[in-house]
């Protein structure tokens, strides 16, 4: 049970009440992750980004999210946590609204901009996860909770709003979830217990756990940067515009199933095998992608791609504790996710045109290959003194 006295926390336990509101303004930080192949591509078809620009969007926002929520946890003390919560949540709720004056590059700097409070909210929910007695159990039920929520949103959106008031309907949404998670972070903790020692280097993560880092980054940079042209690769293969909304929501749904069936089987299988099984299964998806098939099949590739996402994410946390049992890797794996995040789909938007996205997918391909290159050598060649920690 929960309680301020819970002794398995580092410092109080967050109250229940507390939790929620935290978890509420992290999830709300990385709601857009979830919504750039329906807003952007919505965007993209009104005229008001091409699909190099809708890259460079997609890896501006991640990218600052990933800087800012790393920068956080490097400089900020966890106090006036409310405070703080109420700020940012104004402030991406403003960014949000301004999108809808800007096209071409002009989104591309606004996006960045939101980027940066959205960075400071994970880092508040970071920061309570890291505290936790099981982070790899929080972890998922933060994941498969933001998914629940962006499944929400984007079936609202596609059913009710974008279709009708376009992209500016969505970001005007956006900008509502966002000053209400500035309000609910109000309700939460006022301050964390500081974590490990003041020295900044001896937060640093060791060579190990550098490399189960790079992993973690090459996992997301292979998943965002080919998730983020789903919109082109449906339209490329010939399927009516209403297709690729039902496949972000179709995903999404999936993705709930995938993280929650990963929450509940934590501990109790082992994280290789699940990492080198969910690789083989997305390269064979990527393959099917590549191969434009019908409406039918998109979605249903979309859907099992959106599994396969949430249900590997949560196994990166015991592989990284695994590589560094002091858990100073464990504390950075949020920002290498969202640099990872950021740095594919600007790494696909050099591979794609505006009339052919599969280059993409090749992108896609490569990182996965090498990210579980890194898993295999972490797991293949363990080091003696950190199998004894």
């Amino acid at each position: 049970m929960l309680t301020t006295e819970n002794p398995g926390w580092i410092g109080r336990a967050p109250t229940w009440a507390q939790a929620v509101a935290v978890m509420y303004v992290g999830v709300t930080g990385v709601m857009i992750a979830g919504l750039q192949p329906l807003l952007l591509g919505a965007l993209q078809q009104e005229g008001r980004l091409d699909a190099s620009q809708l890259g460079h969007a997609a890896t501006a926002e991640l990218l600052a999210m990933g800087v800012t929520a790393g920068l956080a946890a490097a400089l900020l003390k966890p106090r006036g946590l409310r405070w703080i919560g109420l700020g940012v949540g104004v402030a991406l709720a403003l960014l949000d609204w301004l999108t809808l004056r800007f096209t071409g590059e002009g989104v591309t700097l606004v996006r960045a901009a939101a980027g940066v409070p959205s960075g400071v909210m994970i880092w508040l929910t970071i920061g309570m996860i890291t505290r936790a007695p099981r982070p790899q159990r929080w972890s998922g039920v933060y994941l498969t909770v933001q998914t629940l929520a962006q499944f929400g949103l984007a079936t609202v959106l596609t059913v009710f709003v974008v279709g009708r008031f376009g992209a500016n309907g969505g970001f005007l949404a956006l900008a509502g979830v966002s000053a209400l998670a500035g309000v609910a972070a109000l309700a939460g903790p006022a301050a964390y217990a500081p974590l490990g020692r003041s020295d900044a280097r001896a937060e640093l993560p060791n060579a190990r756990g550098a490399m189960a880092l790079a992993a973690c980054f090459l996992f997301l940079a292979s998943i965002i940067g080919v998730w983020v042209y789903a919109e082109p690769l449906s339209r490329q293969s010939g399927h009516a515009p209403a297709v690729v909304g039902t496949a972000v929501s179709l995903s999404l749904a999936c993705q709930v199933l995938g993280g929650g069936g990963a929450t509940l089987l934590a501990g109790r299988l082992r994280w290789f095998p699940i990492l080198l099984g969910c690789t083989a299964l997305l390269l064979i998806l990527l393959a099917l992608f590549a191969s434009l098939p019908g409406a039918v099949e998109f979605l249903a590739v979309s859907g099992a791609f959106g599994f396969l996402w949430l249900f590997l994410m949560p196994f990166l946390v015991p592989m990284t504790i695994e590589a560094d049992p002091s858990r100073r890797s464990a504390n950075l794996i949020g920002g290498a996710q969202l640099l990872g995040g950021s740095f594919g789909p600007l790494m696909a938007s050099l591979l794609v045109t505006d009339t052919d996205a599969r280059g993409a997918l090749v992108f896609g391909a490569a990182a996965l290959v090498v990210a579980m290159g890194l898993v295999a050598v972490l797991h293949l060649r363990p080091a003696a003194r950190h199998a004894a920690a």
